[in-house]
């Protein structure tokens, strides 16, 4: 994982700690190359929330919510970091629903031992999930208080480039 583009670390943060964090904003990051392929703007809008205080138990340390996608990094109790997510269950297989199994595809991946170098593929907490993001994201807009709305970026994919050239 390319380091140079990551948010910089506390110092004395644990290597599984580390290694944590670099997967949650390698899935962050990949979360917004995904949502950024949708032509509508709707599908685009995002809240995100970012923590400046120190690490303490029970804190969010991240987090995004979108109409189709939820990531959040947390401090536990036990001193650990743990990363959060869900995702919109679209009613049939569209380009929705290939979304979102990247999505989730791309968590596991990128948390794996593999790519980590270290073992914290039990930092993925499935206690709870988010399944229904469209609804957390308009009871975010009616009730904002930590989150910063924005709008990511149009870019063109390659599918909808071809579509583009094969009509004119």
């Amino acid at each position: 994982m390319k380091k140079n583009h990551l948010p910089t670390s506390k110092p004395g943060l644990t290597p599984y700690n580390q290694a944590v964090k670099e997967s949650y904003y390698a899935i962050l990051k990949f979360a917004k190359q995904l949502l950024s392929g949708f032509e509508r703007d709707e599908l685009r809008y995002i809240y995100m929330r970012e923590e400046r205080t120190n690490l303490i138990p029970d804190t969010v340390i991240h987090e995004l919510i979108s109409p189709l996608l939820y990531l959040r990094l947390e401090y536990y109790p036990n001193n650990l970091l743990g990363i959060h997510y869900g995702f919109e269950q679209p009613g049939k297989m569209n380009e929705y629903s290939k979304a979102t199994a990247l999505f989730i595809r791309s968590i596991y991946k990128l948390t794996s031992k593999e790519v980590t170098g270290i073992d914290i593929q039990d930092c993925v907490h499935t206690d709870w999930c988010i399944n229904c993001c469209s609804e957390m994201f308009e009871h975010i807009e009616e009730r904002n208080k930590h989150h910063t709305f924005m709008l990511i970026k149009h870019k063109v994919t390659t599918s909808q480039r071809k579509r583009l050239l094969s009509v004119a």
